[in-house]
Order: C-alpha cells, then sequence, then structure tokens
C-alpha cells in the first residue's frame, strides 16, 4: 500500500470512528494493586466510549469554551497528515531488531514501548533514536486511543508535548498493527524519578522547573489553539524528562475537545486513571478543563511528597495520599513531615507552602473555584523565584521559615477560594 493511500485509510477509519455509534455504557476497573507486591501505579478507568465523546454537539451550562465556528481537531489533522512520517511494518520491525526484549523500554494499557533507530527521512545521515509504541490488538479501545493520538499530535506543536514522528497502520496477514513512533525521551518519566529508589532523587529545582513546564503545556492545550483540548490523562507517568530533564506531556490517547461556545463542560463517560480524576467528573461525567486542573493538584502532592496518589502497601491511614496530606496542615509546624525525605535538607519551606496552598486550591471540589492553569503557571514561577532567592542569599533552603514573598501568593490563593490556615481536599470514593 503506498504512503498516500496508507494516509487516505487513516483518515477514513478517523472519519468512521468519530461518526459511529458507539455503547454507552462505561465500568471502572478494580484496583488490581491489592493483589501485587510493592508499590505499584494506580489502575485505569476505562471506558466504552459513547458517541457524545467526540461529537461537535454537546451538553452543558454557560460558559467561554472554543468558538463554535473553529475547527475540530480531526480537521485540523487532515490540514497537517502530511508532516507526520508513515512507515511500514517491515521498517517497525527492523528498527527494534524483531521488537525485542531487550528494546523494551516500557508497557502499559496501549501496549509496548521500545528504543529504536530508525533512518533519516532522506535517508542520509545517522540513523535517528526513537521511541516505538506497538498496540496491544486485543480490544476496540486501543484502536480508539491510537487514532485519538495520531490526530492530536498530529495537531498539536508546543515545546512541552511530545512530538509525534509518525505511524504504522496495517491489516494483514499478522493481523492489525497499529504503531507510533515518537521522540525518545531520555530520562523516563517524572515517575520514575519521584517513585523509584533505583533512580537517583530529582532535586528540589529540576522538580519545580519540570511542574513548571508541564503547566506551561497544559496552557497550550486548554488556551492555546482554537480548540480546546482536555488532557483528560494528567499523571507523573505521562510527564516525559528529555537529556536535560525538559518536561514534555506525553500519551494523549483520552484527550478530547472541550466544550463549546458558552458551555463549561461536556458530558461523558469517566476514563482516566483512579485517584487523579476529579470529583465531578467521576460522579457525574462533567469534563471540563478544570478537570486536568484537580489532576494537575494531585501531581503537585506527588511532587513534593515523593508518594503516589494511591499506595495499597502504606498503613491504612496513609494509603491515599490526599488523606495522608490533611493531617499536615500548610501553616503548621508538622507540614515538612509530608516533604519527600530524599530532599529534606535542599527545599525551601516558603516555596514548598506555596505548592501546598496552589495544590489545595487546584483540588478544590467545586470546579469553577479551581485557578486556570495561567494562574498556576504564575504561583509556580513564584515559587521558583522564591526558591533561587534562598539559593542565592546563602540560606539553607529547608531552614528558611519566614514567609517572605508569600503574602502576593496569598491574595492570589485567596480569590480562588482558599484561606491560608483551611485545607479542604475532596476524596473520590470509589463507586
Amino acid at each position: 500500500m503506498s504512503a498516500d493511500k496508507l494516509k487516505e485509510y487513516v483518515w477514513i477509519r478517523i472519519k468512521n470512528i468519530i461518526s459511529s455509534e458507539m455503547m454507552k455504557c462505561f465500568t471502572i476497573l478494580k484496583d488490581k494493586s491489592k493483589s501485587k507486591r510493592g508499590v505499584r501505579s494506580a489502575p485505569e478507568m476505562r471506558n466504552q466510549t459513547n458517541n457524545s465523546d467526540n461529537s461537535r454537539t454537546r451538553r452543558g451550562t454557560r460558559s467561554t469554551g472554543s468558538v463554535s465556528s473553529s475547527k475540530s481537531i480531526p480537521e485540523m489533522y487532515r490540514d497537517k497528515q502530511h508532516n507526520l512520517r508513515v512507515f511500514s511494518p517491515s521498517e517497525l520491525r527492523e528498527a527494534t531488531n524483531n521488537f525485542s526484549r531487550l528494546l523494551k523500554i516500557g508497557e502499559g494499557g496501549f501496549g509496548s514501548v521500545y528504543k529504536a533507530r530508525i533512518r533519516p527521512p532522506d535517508g542520509q545521515g545517522d540513523p535517528i533514536i526513537v521511541a516505538i509504541k506497538k498496540l496491544n490488538t486485543q480490544g476496540l479501545q486501543g484502536h480508539k486511543q491510537w487514532v485519538a493520538e495520531v490526530q492530536f499530535l498530529g495537531v498539536l506543536d508546543n515545546p512541552n508535548l511530545v512530538k509525534l514522528i509518525g505511524y504504522c497502520a496495517a491489516d494483514g496477514e499478522r493481523g492489525i498493527q497499529r504503531l507510533l513512533v515518537y521522540e525518545y525521551m531520555q530520562n523516563k518519566s517524572l515517575e520514575d524519578h519521584l517513585f523509584n529508589r533505583a533512580v537517583p532523587a530529582i532535586p528540589w529545582k529540576t522538580r519545580l522547573r519540570i511542574i513548571l513546564g508541564a503547566a506551561q503545556g497544559m496552557v497550550y492545550l486548554h488556551e492555546g489553539l482554537e480548540v480546546q483540548v482536555i488532557y483528560r490523562d494528567f499523571k507523573s507517568s505521562n510527564v516525559l524528562l528529555d537529556k536535560d530533564f525538559n518536561p514534555k506531556l506525553s500519551d494523549f490517547g483520552l484527550a478530547r475537545e472541550g466544550p463549546e461556545g458558552d458551555l463549561t463542560h461536556v458530558s461523558t463517560a469517566p476514563v482516566g486513571t483512579y485517584g487523579y480524576a476529579a470529583p465531578e467528573y467521576v460522579e457525574v461525567g462533567h469534563l471540563s478543563t478544570k478537570s486536568d486542573v484537580y489532576s494537575f493538584g494531585v501531581v503537585l502532592y506527588e511532587l513534593l511528597t515523593g508518594r503516589r496518589a494511591i499506595e495499597r502497601n502504606r498503613p491504612t491511614m496513609e494509603q491515599k495520599l490526599l488523606d495522608w496530606v490533611k493531617q499536615f496542615p500548610v501553616e503548621g509546624r508538622t507540614f515538612s513531615m509530608i516533604i519527600d525525605p530524599r530532599i529534606r535538607n535542599q527545599y525551601s519551606l516558603n516555596a514548598a507552602r506555596r505548592i501546598a496552598k496552589l495544590a489545595d486550591s487546584c483540588l478544590s471540589k467545586i470546579a469553577n473555584n479551581r485557578p486556570t492553569m495561567n494562574e498556576v503557571v504564575e504561583i509556580l514561577q513564584q515559587a521558583l523565584q522564591d526558591t533561587e532567592g534562598e539559593t542565592s542569599s546563602g540560606v539553607r533552603p529547608a531552614e528558611s521559615s519566614k514567609y517572605n514573598g508569600l503574602i502576593a501568593s496569598d491574595k492570589h490563593l485567596n480569590k480562588m477560594g482558599v484561606g491560608p490556615s483551611t485545607r479542604q481536599i475532596p476524596v473520590v470514593q470509589r463507586s
């Protein structure tokens, strides 16, 4: 099949999936971490997406969303699909040494990821190191997510988003083959560096720069295009790190367009990862950019504590991160007890308090009270300035307990409904 015909085939498949009638039910997978030894990532919530998930007609209340006359992601993809390389199955088998286990660098619900080398587009020069994600062909949901990934990353372009180089789509004797080719990220994910004790801990200042870059990527998704994009799966494992620890958001299989015109949200069945989803999304299926903000708040606490959102191997009172941190008020003397022990002598207390307050505002039970990602970026920049200011002044960060520089942040957070001594963190209960 020629490259042009293959691109035409992929586009037809995208249109068919968007317009098809899909089942209107969803299931939340049981927490498998109870049956596994050690710490595991929280299990994923999956759904069989209903057709409201991609429909241009959406339900909601009045607000500001994407302009109703703007192009949809599939329409924009059609204009930009020529920027993606189309690979044959044989090219990618060769690049991965027939998908050798020795080259496998990751595995998830979508399938397996391999480190590989591909030829440059013009065939000249040294091979390019890439990451190749191979779809697990069992189940229709994986194909839908593959299509979404091609659509969104074929359109999105930002330094804080992973770059999709190309894809492979083939149906033949070997069955359905769906693969994606990305730029290679040398330092794996934020999850690896926060929770894997075999990997060196990320220094405090580097953590702030990583989470700031991730926030800037989210601003681009929410406000940087003519159509609003809801990421829907923000978590530490989806924040990849390049050789210089610059962060890039990855895995857009669950991404979707936001509400149009004056609608505040879209209504859809919940998908994502347990422990990160916003309460209004889990309980009634209302999805908005503020759902992403909630997930961001969870990761902020992971960054501070070095703990996962859910850890079943800990004592009962410590298994849910958001429950545990409530025992240590931001303004209290015991607050520093939540800080990751691996950075306890290098962090800025002022900055840590500021970030905890920001996390609390992101985790507000009322979606409208959560900050925008632009406001999140502003506060994270101030936290980084706090840290750099203390370092340049010769003050040991962990010993600085003065509240210099917090006044502006407090006023900003108070506008968002978070007082200086209150921490109201909703806990999403499993249904």
